[in-house]
């Protein structure tokens, strides 16, 4: 039987690729158009003329160190995440002890404390470190907030692999060592992209904690480099816009890669 085509879920899909692709035209259209040009026509309108400039004049602006530096501090937060949560999540899976159950629910606490709140005693802990204005200041408070959702979204995945691997391994003489090396870490590469993926976009969004701790131009990062484009005399919405986009490409493309491995890890949450 020939099914009846469904015009009201078509009409529907139009009017939400609208209200998406609207916003998204707006913003790479005003890119490739001059100020003057934008301020003239309206942000809908389409540019008389495509130009670049708010692109090179991200640069000029020194938006290549800020950019760089925002790699720094994401590359360094993954691979701090990378080294703790493993093994810490492996704990957590096979150890069978109160201590450990309460420990874990102790760390997951984090969930529940927004950066906002302990924003101030971090600004001092910083600075009695030595580390205020120095991108290492950085990156061990974001992190240090990365540490709970990973672990818990790391443990998540490894609850599913089977005891009976694990009885297997042992039968074989497997240390635990090498029961971690060469069974949980290879059956958890869905959680471990998930967990790199959600630091990456911890890392490279922030903004409180680049705000905060640092103040000098060698420091900035990308989420803070922003306001350059914001004078007394008002904003150059082209060029902040234009460096909006080249801020959104390389987590975009992480996304973009790894947006599979992403979903599967959260379904993976909590376990079985």
């Amino acid at each position: 039987m020939r099914r009846r085509p469904n015009y009201l879920a078509g009409v529907g899909s139009l009017f939400w690729l609208f209200l998406v692709g609207l916003p998204l035209y707006v913003m790479l259209a005003a890119t490739l158009r001059t100020r003057q040009d934008y301020a003239e026509n309206g942000p809908v309108s389409f540019p008389d003329s495509f130009t670049l400039d708010n692109y090179t004049g991200a640069f000029d602006a020194g938006f290549g160190q800020y950019f760089f530096n925002t790699l720094v501090v994401t590359a360094c937060v993954i691979g701090i995440v990378l080294l703790l949560v493993p093994p810490l999540a492996y704990a957590i899976v096979r150890s069978r002890g109160r201590a450990t159950s309460a420990i874990f629910r102790l760390f997951l606490l984090g969930l529940a404390i927004p950066a906002q709140a302990v924003i101030v005693p971090m600004f001092y802990l910083i600075s009695e470190a030595g580390l205020y204005d120095n991108l290492l200041g950085v990156i061990l408070p974001t992190a240090a907030f990365c540490l709970p959702m990973s672990a818990l979204i790391l443990s998540g995945a490894m609850r599913d692999i089977s005891p009976e691997l694990y009885e297997a391994m042992a039968m074989d003489g497997a240390t635990p060592r090498r029961m971690f090396f060469q069974l949980v870490l290879p059956l958890s590469r869905g959680g471990l992209s998930t967990i790199v993926v959600f630091s990456a976009l911890q890392a490279w969004n922030g903004f409180l904690f680049p705000l905060v701790l640092t103040q000098s131009d060698s420091t900035k990062v990308v989420t803070l480099g922003l306001y350059n484009f914001q004078t007394a005399h008002g904003i150059d919405i082209p060029g902040l816009l234009g460096a909006v986009v080249l801020s959104m490409v390389p987590i975009l493309l992480v996304y973009l890669f790894a947006r599979r491995a992403l979903v599967q890890g959260l379904m993976g949450v909590g376990g079985k």
